[in-house]
């Protein structure tokens, strides 16, 4: 699960309400939705999160009042916030009221190369210090050529063999990671594993994940 703590103005650390997120995944790791519930004390309850789980994909400015946390973080902000003990994951999902459902698209047949593209998406901005622990998390090394391409890495694992990119999109507008993986004959789960520590990885520079989709 994801958590991010939304407070009352930008900048400001104080959080004014808890949100948690959970990413719901196909069979071959894309994204079909986002499952959720916002907790805001001044209400002492939780409630649907849908329409802000859109918002602060969309809205930079609302953008600029969350920050993603840990679990633990998460449990000793909500118990400074007056909620208690936060309920454990378990929990936490049936206090999901309405899934944000993600467009998805058949991914597009390249003649049964067994190579998939992936590209996890992101919402906002790195900053220096971000871009720097980016690199240091996803193992990257330079990259030449394309300049919104700012770095490259590949590994072995479970059979497969993977390839990924960060890359710029626009300017301070989105960010994503690129996957592309040869499938071997082991388990998909190490591709799974893989696509969910690099969304995890650049999450926690404080980026927002919006999606994960498959191109082939």
């Amino acid at each position: 699960m994801d958590y991010y703590l939304i407070s009352a103005t930008a900048g400001d650390r104080t959080p004014a309400g808890l949100l948690v997120e959970e990413f719901v995944l196909c069979e071959d790791y894309t994204a079909a939705g986002i499952d959720g519930a916002e907790w805001r004390p001044e209400i002492g309850a939780w409630s649907s999160s849908a329409e802000l789980s859109r918002a602060i994909r969309a809205d930079s400015s609302l953008r600029g009042r969350v920050t993603p946390v840990s679990r633990q973080q998460a449990c000793e902000a909500f118990a400074r916030m007056g909620g208690g003990v936060l309920p454990e994951e378990a929990g936490l999902r049936t206090l999901f009221q309405e899934r944000r459902t993600l467009p998805t698209t058949a991914p597009l047949n390249l003649g049964g190369s067994g190579a998939r593209r992936y590209r996890i998406l992101f919402a906002g901005e790195l900053g220096a210090d971000g871009l720097a622990n980016a690199r240091t998390a996803l193992r990257l090394k330079p990259a030449t050529g394309d300049p919104r391409v700012v770095g490259t890495a590949s590994a072995s694992s479970g059979g497969h063999g993977f390839t990924w990119e960060l890359r710029r999109i626009g300017a301070g507008i989105a960010w994503c990671v690129d996957v592309t993986a040869r499938l071997g004959s082991g388990p998909l789960t190490a591709l799974g594993a893989l696509l969910h520590h690099h969304r995890q990885a650049v999450r926690e520079q404080g980026l927002i994940p919006v999606t994960v989709e498959r191109f082939a």
